[in-house]
């Protein structure tokens, strides 16, 4: 693995259209009641005490310690002064929002065996707030309901429909009237999504839509949209894998029309061809669905991506507006999912007002507002006929960092990445099912780092890679990441600002007094002039910051906070502009007001040490063993365990000999379970551990002796030299 990620996984302008007036959801003001702020989710503050002449004395006024290490994607919950926000897998925190003091704390007795299915982390997106209680759902699968007083449980559901498959939750839940509704993720794994809806008075299923057909064999579709679902795919589909299609985000409600939006995940396995072998769309992969809050009828669907083969989710923040277009006032979503193109739908209709590109985009051409459907182009996109540089990659041109849109200017601020990956099969036919584990069918090399990977790759296949006419654009921009103010019914930019790399990109924050807020991989809070991006303040927290900022008013004093913590999709490969990289990644929540003072910064990690040396390997150790060790280790390790010294989860090639000692109890017996690590002893065998600690002797032997090289000729021991070892 280098620098990049590898991991085997894998609007049109409207001519008269007139600026935005008054919104349906029109911004947050004291209280900042949802994870994005308001019932449309725009991430936008009325609030004005903190404006563009004034932020250049913000600073800091408290901090909260989350006790933990992973990526942070909250977005804060602030009803009148208590703050509500949640964390790594679940944990939800009760704070003074003036003070920062603790009211209470919950950690979720997790079940590890189901949270190892989680692809990207044990993140978690915010928490919902209503009738006197605390809405979160664990990583594992539960969702629970808390006092909101005393952090006690008032009750738990179980969300998954069978636990033999990979099924978690990473998503916020969203409150429609009385019930509360959520989705799972793992559409990598070996999953069939769904949304379920449950009583907020006593946690009680009312309802369950199910996001693509089962197997016919198998009786009767759940709904009349089932059924017409179930003709647009194969009869022959991989049903065994379950599909995907899984609501792991953007679910909003909107209570004038009683009627939630969904956004749903990608196919799994990800190639249509191994998927739904006779192609089709594949309702209602990459979709957004309209549900009847009462009953969970299908209203209607929008499918972004038909017959998505790319990990295109529509599970993107979604933000819930009006707009005039062509001299009507429309109710509309604003869209970036991860395909490239920016929506604007009508919410009462699900068609498409506009569908313009943000970056490059090597699937499709465009779209057709007529049909609502894209224009494909299958010879730069059908990786399963031969390998191919789709544009954009996996990680998507918008992932679930949110977006923020401003009423008063019209103006969609949100960070977008254009960057492709090489994408090809894994295997040939129709492998078995791997249960709770990824199910993808294809790896991915990202075009960061693709010019530097092609002489590591088979001879025939980089020649038909070089030969590729998408590597013109990885020779010319491997990829550009920048904040972004967007009008989004032309498409067109008013401005952007680059960052700091293609992992950097997180969620906005926009008020009225005319300010963008945005934190960086490198720890910088950053407050730029909305209508021009230039910066304005950026202040150095020493904390990586991906989630969105927020903001809110105490006694007439107005914050802006944030949580802090690196991690997410590709999360173990640490960046070393990054502040996790220098600092570490302990996560906080910091909060800042005008007038405050520097942030306290954590202690900078030390210098990295050359790594041990490992003990001999076991007798009877063969090249062949060594191979076998190193296939599983990608098949299973890998996408927790980079391999790099600064990795937030364990660098495996510099371990001590106490853990070399321990190894099978913790692989198999789950010894350190407490600290993050589950057990494998139901994928792996004895003799498959025993193949994997043997390949990561291998490895280790050769950390350290590259590492004594660097030494000796006195370079520093980076991240960068380090993780070309990953591909030995």
């Amino acid at each position: 693995m280098r620098r990049g990620w590898i991991a085997a996984l894998a609007l049109i302008g409207l001519a008269g259209c007139a600026r935005t007036g008054t919104d349906t959801a029109a911004g947050a003001g004291d209280d900042w009641s949802t994870p994005g702020g308001d019932a449309g989710k725009t991430h936008f503050s009325r609030l004005g005490e903190i404006t563009p002449a004034n932020v250049g004395t913000l600073g800091f006024a408290w901090a909260y310690d989350l006790g933990t290490g992973r990526g942070q994607e909250a977005t804060p919950v602030v009803i009148d002064g208590v703050m509500y926000t949640s964390g790594q897998a679940g944990r939800v925190y009760a704070l003074d929002a003036a003070s920062g003091r603790e009211l209470w704390s919950f950690t979720p007795d997790l079940d590890m065996q189901a949270a190892r299915a989680a692809c990207c982390d044990m993140v978690n997106r915010g928490v919902a707030v209503t009738a006197g209680k605390v809405i979160v759902g664990a990583l594992d699968g539960w969702l629970y309901a808390l006092d909101a007083k005393t952090g006690k449980v008032a009750w738990k559901a179980d969300t998954i429909t069978d636990r033999t498959r990979g099924y978690t939750i990473t998503g916020a839940p969203e409150v429609a009237g009385d019930l509360v509704v959520i989705g799972n993720a793992g559409a990598e794994y070996d999953t069939r999504g769904y949304v379920t809806a449950y009583r907020i008075a006593d946690g009680k299923a009312a309802w369950r839509f199910f996001t693509v057909p089962h197997d016919p064999k198998q009786g009767p579709q759940e709904s009349p949209a089932l059924d017409a679902a179930l003709k647009t795919w194969d009869p022959a589909s991989r049903w065994d894998i379950g599909g995907g299609g899984t609501a792991w985000d953007a679910i909003a409600y909107d209570a004038a029309a009683d009627t939630l939006y969904v956004g749903v995940g990608n196919g799994g396995p990800y190639s249509i061809a191994e998927r739904s072998p006779k192609g089709g769309d594949n309702l209602y992969l990459s979709s957004i669905v309209a549900l009847d809050r009462k009953s969970g009828r299908l209203k209607w669907h929008y499918q972004e991506t038909p017959g998505d083969s790319w990990d295109y989710t529509a599970t993107q923040p979604m933000i819930l507006t009006e707009l005039t277009v062509d001299g009507r006032r429309r109710p509309v979503i604003i869209h970036a999912p991860k395909n490239g193109f920016l929506y604007v739908i009508d919410r009462e209709t699900g068609k498409p007002l506009a569908a313009n590109a943000l970056v490059r985009t090597s699937w499709a051409s465009g779209y057709d507002l007529k049909t609502g459907r894209p224009r494909l182009t299958p010879a730069g996109s059908a990786y399963w006929q031969g390998p191919k540089i789709v544009f954009p990659g996996s990680p998507g041109a918008r992932n679930w960092m949110p977006g923020a849109w401003d009423p008063a200017r019209g103006l969609y601020f949100a960070s977008v990445l254009d960057m492709g990956n090489l994408i090809f099969p894994t295997v040939s036919g129709a492998p078995p099912r791997r249960a709770k584990a990824l199910n993808t069918g294809a790896a991915l090399i990202f075009t960061p780092d693709l010019v530097e990977a092609l002489p590591t790759l088979p001879p025939p296949v980089r020649a038909a890679v070089e030969a590729l006419p998408e590597m013109k654009w990885v020779r010319e921009k491997p990829y550009s990441a920048e904040i972004r103010a967007i009008d989004p019914l032309t498409g067109k930019t008013r401005w952007t600002v680059p960052t700091g790399g293609w992992q950097d990109r997180g969620g906005v924050l926009a008020t009225a007094s005319g300010l963008v807020f945005h934190g960086m991989l490198d720890g910088r809070l950053v407050a730029r002039d909305a209508g021009t991006g230039r910066a304005l303040k950026a202040i150095d927290t020493g904390s990586s910051i991906m989630a969105a900022p927020m903001t809110y008013r105490v006694k007439g004093v107005q914050y802006v906070a944030v949580a802090t913590g690196f991690g997410g999709g590709g999360w173990p490969y640490v960046p070393d502009y990054s502040a996790a990289y220098r600092y570490g990644n302990a996560n906080r929540l910091i909060v800042f007001k005008l007038g405050g003072g520097a942030v306290p910064k954590p202690a900078p990690l030390p210098p990295l040490e050359v790594a041990p040396a490992p003990p001999p390997q076991a007798a009877g150790t063969t090249p062949a063993v060594i191979a076998h060790g190193q296939q599983l280790f990608f098949q299973n390790c890998a996408i927790c365990h980079s391999n790099q010294p600064r990795s937030t989860a364990p660098d495996l090639r510099r371990l001590d000999g106490a853990v070399h000692a321990m190894f099978d109890r913790i692989v198999l017996e789950g010894a350190l379970k407490d600290a993050g690590m589950p057990r494998w002893d139901d994928v792996l065998t004895k003799a498959d551990a025993a193949a994997v600690h043997a390949y990561l002797k291998e490895m280790q032997v050769k950390t350290r002796t590259r590492e004594l090289a660097l030494k000796r000729a006195g370079k520093p021991l980076d991240s960068r030299s380090l993780a070309i070892l990953s591909n030995y």
